[in-house]
């Protein structure tokens, strides 16, 4: 196992950080610049108004510390508050950017053909509102879509499990993120998809909790109620590690999963599942140096195997080792437009759906079960997926039919 000093970690932080919060605060400042422009406000009003963004832009570390203080409540609180404002504020700097290239493209055809085109641009203050109507409805509208949790269906024929059984039921959740806003109510109507589904197999794929999770173990026991037939595997995703390694581990294991970190099993006979950590494991000084193919090599030949790995990244020496891999984190962006930079971020393999990597080889990459941050999805609605592996004796792999 190799150790990285606490310094490194520190920077590492540190950079993520600051990346964020220039990001973030640059935001907060266009945001801001465009609303002086419009309602061209007082002076203690631009005080006023800065201050609150100064507080939002800070938020998610007041978030952290509140929770470390044990301030339940008011972590809640500020988690609503800031996040739900993350979300609008994004998607009016977008909408706002859109707006700004529509007035560019404006003033150039207007400069190409010599015509006065200016009656085409909106005011400065129909430029600012359109885009603040937008970012309301479509972020109310957000909040109920991330409550909509949908079935995705998937069946898989294969001759890979045994005769006899027929048909076996994968249930996959993930990137469910139990923290200060899922919590027993968002969780139970995942609880509800899931118990519909009556798996044969539960599969937890990352992102299980989110933050600090101290006083969640009412939780676990919820999750502990659902009992499939084959049992309960999960793996690590990012925020296991930021929420802290050791509690989330003693939280996964409370709701009855069986954690797979680097290693396989087979279930009852019938298929492989084997499970690796995130990376994220390398930069808390906990990587373990095994393999995906060296891992898969050891697991019986000629059974249906199952992959779970967070991210959805595909390590070539494994092709051909596995039937499918599971996955998340990705999302679908959780939020359009940010789904164009997940889509560009995965563009070599796919940020959510299914993908054929060769004849043996498939990938399925689930747009997460609940929320991160914003409490908001848009054109990205939560997921149960449902996988069937059918008995068919003219399949000799998996997926070469998909039907969803």
């Amino acid at each position: 196992m190799k150790i990285k000093s606490g310094g490194q970690n520190r920077m590492n932080m540190l950079f993520f950080l600051t990346i964020f919060f220039l990001l973030y605060g640059g935001m907060h400042f266009c945001a801001f610049l465009k609303t002086r422009s419009a309602l061209a406000f007082s002076t203690n009003t631009g005080i006023y108004l800065g201050l609150f963004m100064l507080l939002m832009v800070l938020s998610p570390l007041i978030i952290r510390f509140s929770e470390r203080l044990e301030l339940t409540f008011f972590a809640r609180l500020m988690s609503y508050i800031g996040y739900t404002w993350m979300g609008v504020l994004f998607l009016f700097f977008s909408a706002s950017v859109c707006m700004d290239i529509y007035h560019l493209l404006i003033y150039l055809a207007g400069t190409i053909s010599h015509k006065n085109l200016s009656f085409l641009i909106p005011s400065v203050r129909l430029s600012f509102y359109l885009p603040l109507i937008f970012s309301l409805i479509i972020g109310i509208y957000g909040y109920y879509e991330a409550l909509d949790i949908r079935t995705e269906r998937v069946t898989i024929k294969t001759r890979k499990i045994p005769e006899e059984i027929g048909r076996l039921r994968i249930v996959q959740i993930s990137d469910v993120h139990i923290g200060l806003i899922i919590r027993e109510g968002r969780l139970n109507r995942l609880l509800r998809e899931i118990k519909k589904a009556d798996p044969d197999i539960l599969v937890s794929t990352g992102d299980l909790v989110d933050g600090q999770i101290d006083g969640l173990s009412e939780f676990a026991g919820l999750l502990k109620e659902i009992s499939p037939k084959y049992g309960k595997f999960a793996i690590t995703g990012n925020h296991e590690f930021y929420a802290g390694i050791g509690q989330t581990l003693d939280f996964t294991e409370k709701a009855g999963f069986k954690i797979l970190r680097g290693e396989g099993t087979t279930v009852a006979g019938l298929i492989n599942v084997a499970g690796v950590d995130d990376p994220q494991r390398k930069t808390y000084g906990l990587y373990k140096g095994v393999s995906e193919r060296e891992l898969l090599s050891k697991l019986p030949i000629g059974k249906f195997t199952l992959l779970l790995k967070h991210r959805p990244l595909i390590d070539k020496e494994a092709l051909g080792l596995f039937d499918l891999q599971l996955s998340g984190h990705a999302h679908k962006g959780q939020i359009f437009p940010f789904s164009l930079i997940t889509w560009l971020f995965y563009r070599h393999t796919v940020h959510a759906g299914h993908l054929r990597l060769v004849d043996d080889s498939y990938l399925y990459v689930s747009r997460g079960s609940g929320t991160w941050g914003p409490p908001i999805r848009f054109l990205s609605p939560p997921e149960v997926t449902v996988i069937e592996l059918v008995y068919d004796e003219k399949h000799q792999y998996g997926n070469k039919e998909i039907n969803k």
